[in-house]
């Protein structure tokens, strides 16, 4: 048996390039499409939070991702980017659609829309919490007739939270008028703070319409429920129910004062808790009348 020839063998082995190489740069520039798909994508990933914002996103990548197969498409050699544009752009196409159906199923009624614009918005709350707060209540929006009461001082139970949206309210303490609640204010904020969840009272004034209005309102033990498993939603009623006190009480500043025309501070402590035989016996501290200064 011979021994093999080694050096009439051949061994050396060709290197293999990981990518091919870049033989010749092209002349011009890709197409008009190419640089538009990247643009598309560019703005698509600006996009900010909430649900606009991810629909934003959706669509601007499904129009960056289709003129991306349409690019690959005129491109001969380019099966995968086809195939990977094309998956991405349903991708996207679907995310789209979805969304756009979540946001159709978060559409309100006009007063409920105007209520989020007016109250909600600005604080930054979103549809999704939002829609949570009108299914909490009973999604029906209640009238009064001119002339009707909301409540009776003494007689109606503070069961309830409710906000104007249209008309205005006469508040009135023993016969005296205090104040006008205007729409997008609550109707009973200052008796919804002074309880606790495990508490019951009666109203202390009487409200009633002074021209056709329409409220919303959520009971209270629905309304604490939602608190518990959402505390974000306690802190926006909490910020939005203390700042409308804060609003009714400055509002009472150039009407409240003695019989010698001497203001309240009324941020002390009032008497608004007081029985009545009490009250009556304050000597007329607590009339409100309109004083002018002297």
């Amino acid at each position: 048996m011979e021994p093999p020839d080694f050096e009439a063998s051949n061994f050396t082995v060709e290197p293999v390039a990981s990518f091919p190489l870049c033989e010749e740069w092209r002349n011009g520039a890709e197409g008009s499409v190419f640089h538009l798909a990247n643009i598309l994508l560019f703005l698509g990933f600006m996009a900010g939070s909430g649900f606009y914002g991810v629909l934003y996103l959706f669509i601007l990548l499904t129009l960056g991702f289709f003129c991306c197969t349409l690019w690959a498409w005129s491109e001969p050699c380019t099966t995968d980017s086809i195939l990977w544009s094309f998956a991405l752009f349903g991708v996207c196409l679907s995310q789209a659609l979805y969304v756009t159906y979540r946001l159709k199923s978060l559409s309100f009624d006009k007063d409920f829309q105007e209520l989020y614009s007016r109250m909600f918005k600005r604080l930054g709350v979103s549809l999704t919490h939002f829609g949570r707060i009108v299914s909490s209540g009973d999604g029906i929006v209640h009238t009064l007739e001119k002339g009707q009461c909301f409540a009776v001082e003494g007689k109606t139970p503070i069961d309830k939270l409710s906000v104007l949206l249209c008309g205005r309210i006469r508040v009135t303490v023993h016969g005296e008028f205090l104040h006008y609640i205007y729409p997008f204010q609550f109707l009973d904020s200052p008796e919804w703070d002074s309880l606790r969840p495990s508490e019951e009272g009666v109203f202390q004034v009487t409200l009633h319409a002074e021209e056709p209005c329409r409220y919303v309102a959520w009971r209270r033990k629905k309304l604490y429920l939602l608190f518990a498993k959402h505390r974000y939603i306690a802190r926006v009623f909490a910020l939005v129910v203390r700042n409308d006190i804060a609003e009714k009480l400055f509002s009472l500043s150039d009407k409240a004062c003695d019989g010698l025309g001497r203001r309240f501070d009324l941020r002390l402590p009032t008497y608004c808790h007081l029985p009545r035989e009490k009250l009556q016996n304050t000597d007329g501290v607590l009339h409100t009348q309109t004083c002018q200064w002297r």
